[in-house]
Order: structure tokens, then C-alpha cells, then sequence
């Protein structure tokens, strides 16, 4: 069982597991805010909720520069597992300027792409092949690509994990 938890000003800061978040509810550090009905956690010293959002006490100050590492699977995820160039699905990616002449592996050069069109482009631009990119490849942006885990969220993490998008 994981936790979301948020900080002071209601905006996504980790998914942590339930006893994570139990020890810091118990410490005064939290405050549960959602929790899992009919099973609640048994202790020593009595029954306490099962938390399913917690909400900090004070605020912590996360860094803005927070910048989400380039990898295969994001630059899918962040592309909807769709070919930057056909439409189709996607399983590959591809360098719009190909790395042979310099291109660099960052997210605005990077798009996923199907396999047919990966083949055909070989290590060439798509101004040489006359091929347009249906959208303009940038950085992922929001709380699921700063928070991990959200991919699988729980339905009870939503109203919140909707305020920071």
C-alpha cells in the first residue's frame, strides 16, 4: 500500500509507503487527509488509520530545478506511445537531427516513433525526407513527471494530483 504525500500547499511532493507515512502522522509531521476505509493498521497500542493522502504540517521547499532525467520509456510516455511522424504506435524512438550529425540525446530532439518510419528515416532530418513532426518535441512538464509512481495512482490520489497538473 503507498501514500501520496502532499506538501503543506496541497501540491505533490513523494508516494511513500504506508508506514512511511504512519510514522510521520504519528510524529506530528502530517496530517491524514484520505484514508483506506474497513482496514485500518493494528498496533500495540491501539487502531490507527491506513493513510491514503497525507498532508504535511510545515512547508518543505523543493528545488525548481528539478529536471526529469531523458529516457526511452519517458520520451514514449510523454509522446502517448504515438509515432512523431505517421501517428501509429510508437515503440522505438528517434533523433530528429540523427546523432551521426550531432544531435543530442534531450528531450527536444527525441520523439517516439514506429518502427516503419525509424527504418525509412535512416539518419536523415525530416526537412530531407519532406516529413513534418506532428508537434514540437519540449520537456515533460507537471506533478507525474516530478512525482514518481503516480503512473499507478490510486483513484483517491486524483482531486489531488488534478490541482498541481
Amino acid at each position: 500500500m503507498r501514500t501520496l504525500v502532499l506538501n503543506a500547499g496541497y501540491e505533490p511532493l513523494a508516494i511513500v509507503s504506508f508506514k512511511r507515512a504512519l510514522v510521520l502522522v504519528m510524529n506530528d509531521k502530517a496530517t491524514v487527509i484520505e484514508r483506506v476505509e474497513d482496514d485500518p493498521v493494528w498496533g500495540s497500542h491501539g487502531v490507527y488509520d491506513r493513510p491514503a493522502v497525507i498532508i504535511l504540517s510545515r512547508y518543505v521547499r523543493v528545488p525548481t530545478s528539478r529536471r526529469v532525467p531523458v529516457t526511452r520509456r519517458g520520451v514514449l510516455r510523454r509522446d502517448n506511445h504515438r509515432c512523431g511522424y505517421c501517428g501509429k504506435a510508437a515503440s522505438t524512438i528517434d533523433h530528429v537531427l540523427p546523432r551521426s550529425r550531432g544531435g543530442a540525446d534531450s528531450w527536444e530532439n527525441l520523439v517516439a516513433c514506429c518502427l516503419r518510419c525509424n527504418n525509412v528515416k535512416s539518419d536523415r532530418t525530416p526537412q530531407e525526407m519532406r516529413w513534418q513532426l506532428r508537434f514540437t518535441p519540449r520537456p515533460p512538464h507537471g506533478t507525474a513527471w516530478t512525482v514518481r509512481g503516480t503512473e499507478r495512482s490510486d483513484p483517491r490520489w486524483e482531486p489531488y494530483l488534478a490541482l498541481a497538473a
